[in-house]
């Protein structure tokens, strides 16, 4: 049985922040569409822009492949919804997404994931290695955050910023990957590659051969070398690609 149908929230907020419903909307189903959901286990969020410091999230209880922009769920800073709606959300998500929307203006969208990659590589003591060359654009800015649990702890939200730091992605050991972005593309673009990279290493350390790491003096040229491959677009590159097979898959996400 299919969850109601959210009525439209449209004609109730600012053209901009629809905008980011729809954006936000199109990120769950593609997380949904590559296999990163955990069920209904996992969050991406939404900073929406002004003072107030509200942000968007899943509804508590729906699958990704159902997730709309008029369902997603506004709440404050304390997790409270400032809209009329008959959802609430998963507490261990507001916990990690609140702490880093609080503490970082540019992190207008952060994601989180439980991908059976992800958590392998999260669970290895040296976490992510420079064996390939998607695991260079992670390395050039990545954190990582030791595990104290299920995320229900408020006193857990300093370390979990000092740990991201001004880094676009972190591991949270034993437990998943982190990112963040300026944009919904942004924060897509680059969990797409630190997914990838986790699974290659994964597939490369099941070989049971030798392994070559990428020489160190590779690595400290990525960031220069990631705004070629993209002609200075960044994620804005790929973004409407993206949309473009949703729409053709299922056009839902944006009601």
């Amino acid at each position: 049985m299919q969850p109601a149908k959210a009525p439209s929230v449209r004609d109730l907020v600012s053209a901009e922040e629809w905008q980011l419903r729809v954006d936000l909307a199109a990120m769950y189903r593609l997380t949904a569409l590559y296999h990163w959901d955990d069920l209904i286990f996992t969050h991406i969020s939404m900073r929406i822009p002004g003072d107030d410091h509200h942000f968007l999230i899943n509804p508590y209880g729906f699958l990704f492949e159902e997730i709309t922009a008029s369902s997603l769920v506004k709440i404050d800073i304390e997790g409270k919804p400032v809209m009329e709606t008959p959802h609430f959300v998963n507490p261990a998500g507001f916990t990690i997404h609140s702490a880093i929307h609080a503490a970082r203006e540019d992190a207008h969208c952060v994601f989180h994931t439980h991908t059976l990659h992800g958590v392998a590589v999260s669970a290895q003591k040296n976490g992510l290695l420079p064996l390939s060359q998607q695991s260079l654009f992670p390395l050039s800015s990545l954190g990582y955050h030791d595990y104290e649990g299920v995320a229900l702890n408020p006193d857990e939200k300093p370390r979990l910023v000092a740990d991201l730091g001004t880094n676009s992605a972190m591991i949270l050991r034993n437990h998943g990957l982190l990112t963040v972005g300026k944009t919904a593309a942004d924060a897509f673009l680059a969990m797409y590659i630190l997914e990838a990279s986790c699974r290659i290493q994964i597939l490369a350390q099941s070989g049971g051969t030798e392994l070559l790491h990428v020489p160190t003096p590779i690595l400290q040229g990525m960031r220069a070398q990631a705004e070629m491959v993209t002609k200075g677009l960044g994620a804005s590159l790929v973004w409407p690609g993206l949309m473009r097979k949703l729409d053709r898959i299922d056009s839902s996400f944006r009601d």
